[in-house]
């Protein structure tokens, strides 16, 4: 089989490039890319420049490669992706016949905004984080107190998040800060948890769930166990959200109740994570929607996972370059 692999530069790319890497699979691995100097482009057996997911001719560039490659399966690799594919999935695998790991436009628009997240939830009686918009902070200090939470309705790992002790500062904070939402400060750094879910039909077929400890908005050390209570509730949030294929959770507990602060429509950076756990979610996906093979829910082993930096090295002349990413007009 070929699976091509957008985001070689994004740590979610790269983790999906590692897990398919120690499957059992015999795929052959394109990747793409904006930038020559990402060091994902040269872990696949074929590299691509793609143009930023923003750029008007992403889509035309995509389709270009598509219909060279004909890769039997599309990963996307980057969150500012997910939009423009989920739009335009059904015309892609139509096209293209690449069948493209996608949810639903309706589902990226809930997992991308933060207050239509809570919204979600709140609405489905599921573990929510009580929140609010400008204008209408003075319901939720009422029912929550400080502190409270500032931080982007849309955005990634920890960037624009603060914390805010009194009044002063959280008028401070959405003089500041356009677009935010303001929530309850749930849990503590001690109970932060991630969790991979993967879903067809409207049902979810695998959880896995970990403790993890933040560096900088990203997972640096995470603990795996079985957690049957808590997998059983992001069971049930990802059954509600009804993704197509993967989900990443971010939760806390409070007083005992994960609440879900955060969601992914994707896989998630801690995807090439798991596979040390034993959910390899990125073959699971693959046999199911190549060869038809049931999603069933592996065994978690009980392992503590240090991530740290390592190296790619490229020699002269090796560097992906726009004329040497360029297809051959005869392909």
């Amino acid at each position: 089989m070929k699976v091509f692999i957008t985001g070689a530069g994004a740590l979610l790319g790269q983790g999906i490039i590692r897990a398919l890497r120690r499957s059992t699979l015999n795929a052959t691995i394109i990747v793409g890319d904006p930038s020559p100097l990402s060091a994902g482009l040269y872990w696949g057996d074929a590299a691509y420049l793609v143009p930023m997911a923003r750029d008007p001719l992403y889509l035309d560039r995509l389709g270009e490669l598509l219909r060279a490659e004909r890769p039997d399966i599309l990963f996307p690799g980057t969150d500012v992706e997910l939009p423009i594919l989920a739009a335009n999935r059904e015309a892609i695998e139509r096209t293209y016949g690449t069948k493209v790991i996608i949810s639903s436009p309706r589902v990226v628009s809930i997992a991308n905004d933060k207050w239509l997240t809570s919204e979600f939830f709140r609405e489905r009686g599921l573990g929510y984080v009580p929140s609010c918009l400008p204008g209408d902070e003075d319901t939720l200090i009422e029912e929550c107190g400080f502190p409270l939470v500032v931080k982007p309705r849309v955005g990634a790992r920890s960037i624009g998040f603060s914390v805010v002790r009194n009044r002063e500062q959280l008028a401070r904070a959405i003089e500041e800060q356009p677009g935010i939402v303001i929530q309850k400060h749930v849990g503590s750094e001690t109970s932060e948890y991630t969790a991979g879910t993967l879903t067809f039909d409207g049902k979810c077929h695998a959880t896995i769930v970990m403790r993890r400890d933040l560096r900088d908005g990203n997972t640096y050390r995470a603990f795996a166990e079985p957690f049957p209570a808590l997998n059983k509730a992001m069971a049930e949030a990802a059954d509600a959200l009804g993704a197509y294929g993967p989900a990443n959770f971010q939760f806390r507990l409070d007083d005992g109740v994960p609440r879900i602060f955060e969601i992914n429509a994707r896989f998630s950076g801690t995807t090439a994570v798991r596979i040390h756990a034993g959910f390899n979610e990125v073959e699971m996906c693959i046999r199911h929607l190549l060869f038809d093979e049931p999603i069933e829910q592996p065994q978690i082993m009980p392992v503590t996972i240090l991530r740290h930096w390592s190296e790619t090295v490229v020699r002269p002349g090796d560097l992906v370059t726009a004329s040497s990413a360029k297809l051959d007009e005869t392909v």
